[in-house]
């Protein structure tokens, strides 16, 4: 049987058995139970190398779709990427064939569990690469950094000649992260190396050979990005083996060096320690997670902008935007089916949710100024 600690449960995803759960007591000695949170969500990931790898994605999208399952994969000549959702049995069978696939006997996969289902539809994508990085040649199963499992990441981060970089885009970075980790405040992956090449001197200021450590959300950019600083030059690199995630799920929270929520991509926004779903939403024009008092900004529109993006976009851009939210609306009011709809109900429950939330903070301020 193969088991998985998902959202700090001990939930059981068992080979072969579809549907074998355990309910069980959470840290904070509440129980939850399927019903609670009925769906499975498996982040994975392998890099290997696939020699027809667009022949696999016909049967992958078939069965899929055949269990329901809902999420995006992304097949390359390097390997498989994605986040998928649905019930046990389905991850169950979906997990069953990517693992039949070349080299994915022991890939690596993280679970977690939502009230609902976080994805809109199945993609299964054809890539360049499975994590788009832009540079030729790099091969992660080559010579990647020291894997650093979770229980002994707060070690190397109290060394004070540890430098800490979170790899992942500024949105991300946004919603948490290590304490004292460098942001290089990157909008995509693409630009980590550019990031680093301009700060490659400050790194080795005074001729010092740093002890580099990175992390992300899962694990994958981090087996590209210490592959490539190793390439650079640097010897002594390191990362947080199964990412953020893992973090979450195994160090109790009284022990965390994290500061936050994590940052997922989907429609949960983020997760906290034990992987539960977060507190934060998220802006849909400019993808910053947003807090209940930054929902209750007068720069705040649903769907159109937010704090952090209104200077930033023009009156055409959230003309644009405003539109794209009024057709959803109509296409919801006329109970027609429409790219997001279900989401949109999710979405709907969980401001009525925070309102009260919102209210507070809206008379809080009135009463300041």
């Amino acid at each position: 049987m193969r088991q998985g600690m998902v959202c700090g449960l001990a939930w059981k995803l068992a080979r072969g058995k579809p549907g074998l759960v355990c309910n069980h007591t959470s840290r904070l000695g509440v129980a939850v139970t399927e019903t609670d949170l009925p769906i499975c969500v498996a982040a994975l990931y392998r890099f290997t190398p696939f020699e027809n790898f667009a022949d696999l994605r016909g049967p992958l999208q078939a069965v899929c779709d055949a269990n329901g399952v809902q999420g995006t994969l992304l097949l390359a000549h390097e390997g498989i990427n994605g986040t998928i959702a649905g019930t046990d049995a389905g991850i169950t069978a979906v997990l069953e064939h990517i693992r039949a696939l070349p080299g994915c006997a022991e890939i690596e996969v993280k679970f977690s569990r939502a009230p609902d289902m976080p994805f809109l539809r199945m993609k299964v994508r054809l890539k360049k690469e499975i994590v788009t990085m832009g540079v030729p040649g790099l091969d992660p199963r080559s010579d990647v950094g020291h894997y650093v499992p979770a229980e002994d990441w707060n070690a190397l981060l109290e060394n004070p000649d540890t430098i800490l970089i979170d790899t992942r885009n500024d949105y991300e970075v946004a919603a948490g992260t290590f304490r004292g980790a460098i942001d290089p405040k990157t909008r995509t992956f693409r630009e980590f190396p550019e990031w680093f090449r301009a700060h490659r001197a400050e790194l080795l200021a005074d001729g010092r050979k740093p002890r580099i450590a990175m992390f992300c959300t899962g694990g994958i950019r981090c087996e590209k990005a210490t592959a490539f600083v190793k390439a650079e030059g640097l010897e002594e690199v390191y990362h947080l083996q199964g990412g953020i995630l893992k973090y979450l799920e195994n160090v109790p929270e009284d022990q965390s060096l994290w500061d936050g929520e994590c940052f997922v991509f989907d429609q949960r926004v983020t997760v906290k320690h034990g992987l539960e779903p977060g507190s934060l939403d998220q802006c849909h024009a400019c993808r910053m997670p947003l807090t209940a008092e930054e929902m209750a900004a007068p720069e705040y529109e649903h769907g159109v902008s937010c704090p952090h993006c209104y200077n930033e976009r023009d009156d055409k851009q959230r003309a644009r935007y405003a539109e794209r939210e009024r057709q959803a609306q109509l296409a919801a009011e006329r109970g027609e089916a429409h790219l997001g709809a279900h989401m949109d109900e999710i979405r709907e429950r969980r401001r009525r949710e925070r309102d009260e939330e919102i209210r507070r903070q809206n008379e809080k301020r009135q009463s300041m100024g």
